[in-house]
């Protein structure tokens, strides 16, 4: 035997002993092949936490309102989110995935169905995350019917891939939503280009094992730190501010107790028949707060194990189309003009919704024309089509 075969047998001994030994203690730690799932990603524990990194000294006045959902906020986080612009941050609700994290802190929430009757939300942040790094998940796709929303703030884009590229011949043109990103000039955060820890699948997030789309977490402070090495922070790369063109809703003080209503709970389906995405919102006269149930059960936010709440419910009708391919897309009519109901103090208003433009502001008018003014608080947007029963 001359000497570099003996060397090629060595090496291939050390390295058919090496990746034994490493096999061994992968299953040994986990109990064999029947636990594999249950193996620990290397950042659980930064989602797993409740959120006590967003404690805010109570003795610290708050002062400042913010000015996507008027909600009064320190002068310290003030002094963060001025120097940001809002973030929309695309999250599945699949009944498996829930609880999602994060939701409570956003200051506004859009839902609209993505397929299939399963709703998604698109979650603003802006002030609600400025006092500290918050987890997001699960962070999914986008659809062409959020973008006209994502454009209203001028706001960073978060999600992961989505309906669409240009050159996608297998997808209807007007659902092309990753085409319509970069037509829009939207500032884009799409996970696929970010990198790992700031975005990471975390396969033990709920506890238990759940299918690899449900598992994406982005957290909110390194998207606004890569978003800030673009040159995209409170003014963009050409020196734009976010709000140059924003139009902030009216607010006004909430109702005293005297003046509240006694109403049934708000409940609906985007979709007959799909009763894991049925939605419920029970009002709590006390606390003039609405509480958000779906699919049956109260629904929770894992970060700080709470209840997801609204000051104001907005439910806004629109046109649906679709599915307009062999993707199941679907198109929502959400440019223009349409029937709404507003809901808050529990009571509630018979209105219009108007976006004369993708790029401008929903409003929310009431019978006499007059726009409605929200209480301050977290304000949800719900989607649903044409003819969509409401029960309230």
């Amino acid at each position: 035997m001359n000497r570099n075969n003996l060397i090629i047998i060595i090496a291939g001994l050390v390295l058919y002993f090496f990746s034994t030994a490493v096999s061994y203690a992968v299953f040994s730690y986990n109990k064999g092949p029947s636990s594999i799932s249950t193996i620990t990603s290397p950042l659980a524990e930064i989602s797993g936490q409740p959120a006590n990194k967003f404690k805010i000294d109570p003795s610290i006045p708050k002062t400042e309102v913010c000015p996507l959902n008027g909600q009064n906020y320190t002068k310290g986080e003030r002094e963060t989110w001025e120097k940001r612009r809002p973030l929309a941050v695309m999250i599945e609700n699949h009944a498996e995935a829930r609880p999602q994290s994060g939701l409570s802190y956003a200051d506004i929430v859009y839902e609209a169905v993505a397929e299939g009757g399963t709703s998604r939300f698109m979650a603003v942040f802006y002030c609600g995350v400025a006092a500290g790094n918050l987890g997001v998940a699960p962070v999914r796709s986008t659809r062409t019917y959020f973008l006209p929303w994502v454009l209203e703030y001028d706001a960073l884009y978060n999600h992961v891939g989505g309906a669409g590229r240009c050159i996608d011949e297998t997808v209807d043109a007007r659902a092309k939503a990753l085409c319509q990103i970069g037509q829009y000039g939207i500032k884009d955060l799409d996970q696929f280009g970010i990198g790992f820890p700031n975005c990471y699948r975390n396969p033990d997030r709920l506890g238990h094992p759940v299918a690899t789309e449900h598992q994406m977490v982005c957290f909110t402070d390194n998207l606004y730190k890569i978003a800030q090495d673009r040159g995209w922070t409170n003014v963009d790369e050409d020196g734009v501010a976010w709000n140059k063109n924003f139009e902030p809703w009216k607010f006004k003080k909430e109702a005293n107790p005297a003046e509240r209503g006694n109403p049934t709970p708000v409940e609906f389906n985007f979709w007959e028949g799909y009763k894991d995405y049925a939605v419920r919102w029970e009002y709590d006269k006390e606390g003039n707060f609405y509480r958000r149930s779906n699919g049956g059960s109260p629904q929770k936010d894992l970060e700080g194990k709470v209840d997801l709440t609204a000051k104001n419910i907005v439910i806004e009708f629109a046109k649906e189309t679709g599915p307009v391919d062999d993707h199941g897309h679907l198109l929502y009519e959400n440019i223009g003009q349409g029937k709404a109901l507003i809901f808050q103090d529990g009571k509630t208003i018979e209105g219009t919704w108007v976006k004369k433009t993708k790029n401008s502001r929903t409003k929310f008018f009431d019978k006499g024309g007059a726009e409605v003014a929200f209480n301050p608080g977290q304000i949800w947007i719900e989607l649903v089509p044409l003819g969509t029963k409401i029960n309230y």
